[in-house]
């Protein structure tokens, strides 16, 4: 059984993947998130923005605005590590700006 939701390439040619278990993690915490698979796929692969974490260098903020969400936070965020070349979703949730 394949461990992944899916693995997508960024716009910088770096693969990145959900996995079903950070997915389970991602709902539980941010359950409104639950049904908009297919934009944390597009934000992936065509942010708005592509900020550094303060946090840590291997970390990096993905966010994308989506006019149509049912939400007052318009943009999705996602957290994405990077180890040894390869990206992975740590969180991904709505945010209302990009900080």
């Amino acid at each position: 059984m394949d461990k992944y939701l899916f693995e997508v390439t960024n716009k910088i040619g770096r693969k990145i993947h959900l996995s079903k278990e950070r997915w389970k993690h991602i709902n539980r915490r941010h359950p409104s998130i639950a049904n908009y698979s297919r934009e944390i796929k597009k934000t992936l692969q065509n942010p708005d923005t592509i900020k550094n974490s303060d946090i840590d260098e291997n970390i990096y903020l993905y966010y994308k605005y989506y006019k149509y969400l049912k939400s007052p936070h318009k943009y999705i965020l996602l957290v994405v590590k990077y180890l040894n070349g390869h990206g992975f979703i740590i969180s991904a949730f709505f945010e209302k700006n990009i900080k």
